[in-house]
């Protein structure tokens, strides 16, 4: 299994259009990333919901699901649904993120997702961050966009629990929903894990990947 990070993880940038977003698709992700790099700096930046109990449940969950991180979360308050028509709000808040730091790895939405908050964001991403490894996540929901990802990161069953538990402790707002239940993110983690031989996965797309034939001296390829 080949490990596509780089051997220091000092900087994680998250992306998402609304609270809950990042981590549904990416909350295994973090989860391992954070306790394999412990004290890494995480910024993250969601473009809705600000002022209101979803901003509340969005920067306790992201604190849960970053253990021993330096957490710095910016949560704006474009309104719901209609991103699109803030393009440029949201735009000059990638580009002033991007001014400000160098990231070693982004993660925002997939450039596959239908709904038109996250699909903007997702086609904003590689315009401001052009030389960085990018993993877009996916977000099980009913428009039926789901693609086929490239990128898999196998979970183990305590942290795939672990992540629906956060994801039910802390967004009460979304358990109303039809997709938010624990049975729609366990059988698309079991449905990922069999596509990358695991029990269960987190899937990502990457839009582009840059190789080097020259091997990191004393290093062997390995997964996270």
């Amino acid at each position: 299994m080949l490990n596509l990070l780089p051997e220091r993880l000092d900087r994680i940038l998250l992306l998402g259009a609304h609270c809950d977003d990042i981590p549904i698709g990416a909350g295994g992700m973090l989860l391992e990333l954070c306790r394999a790099y412990p004290g890494v700096h995480v910024t993250a930046l969601v473009l809705t919901g600000a002022g209101s109990l979803r901003e509340e449940e969005e920067r306790a969950a992201l604190a849960a699901f970053t253990p021993g991180a330096h957490l710095d979360v910016v949560v704006m308050d474009l309104p719901d649904g209609r991103v699109p028509q803030h393009w440029e709000r949201a735009k000059m808040a990638l580009e002033d993120l991007r001014s400000r730091s160098e990231p070693d790895l982004v993660i925002g939405p997939s450039p596959h997702d239908a709904h038109q908050d996250h699909r903007t964001l997702s086609q904003m991403i590689p315009t401001a961050f052009r030389d960085h490894l990018t993993l877009g996540y996916e977000i099980l929901k009913w428009e039926g966009d789901l693609a086929q990802p490239t990128v898999f990161l196998p979970l183990s069953e305590p942290v795939l629990t672990e992540k629906i538990a956060k994801l039910n402790e802390h967004y009460g707002s979304q358990r109303d929903r039809t997709w938010f239940d624990d049975e729609t993110f366990r059988g698309l983690a079991r449905v990922r894990g069999v596509q990358c031989h695991a029990r269960y996965a987190e899937g990502f797309h990457v839009q582009k990947l840059t190789l080097s034939a020259a091997p990191m001296i004393g290093s062997e390829p390995s997964g996270f």
